[in-house]
């Protein structure tokens, strides 16, 4: 059987900490640092504490299917943006990619590990996120060489 073909669906951001996020369509991803623009690659990210590790940091990952799955838990209509994470991967195969560097447009990446969902979500969305996303919260990764993504790059491995 042929497997669907993974694309970026969005490409969320947002310039500090607490603040609401916004999409955009195309970005530079920074090796080392993450999207240009984004609170995470400024270090104003709430998790951009000295005793945690930065390169976790960078980019976050969450399947495209996720959200359903989400809102149907939480009997909410939530939308990507609430939950807090860079990119949107429709078909997200995480088995295909893990361990292996792939690319999104003209950057590579590489699944560092999962992100499960924090207090801190469920206390800005005033809802029990830490349920919502059980075991589904995605994933972070490390941007291995600098490029531009653009919504609806293929994901090539």
């Amino acid at each position: 059987m042929m497997k669907k073909m993974m694309t970026l669906h969005a490409i969320i951001i947002g310039e500090k900490a607490k603040e609401p996020l916004h999409y955009v369509d195309t970005i530079k991803a920074v090796k080392s640092k993450g999207l240009e623009g984004d609170r995470y690659f400024y270090g104003q990210g709430t998790f951009n504490k000295p005793q945690l590790s930065q390169h976790v940091r960078e980019i976050s990952i969450i399947p495209y299917e996720t959200l359903l799955e989400c809102n149907k838990r939480l009997d909410k209509n939530l939308d990507f943006l609430d939950l807090r994470r860079n990119l949107v991967i429709k078909n997200f195969d995480v088995d295909v990619l893990q361990n292996k560097v792939f690319m999104i447009g003209s950057a590579k990446f590489r699944i560092v590990r999962t992100c499960p969902p924090c207090r801190y979500l469920s206390r800005l969305l005033d809802v029990d996120i830490m349920e919502g996303l059980k075991y589904i919260g995605g994933y972070r990764a490390s941007i291995i060489q600098s490029g531009i993504i653009s919504v609806n790059d293929e994901i090539i491995y």
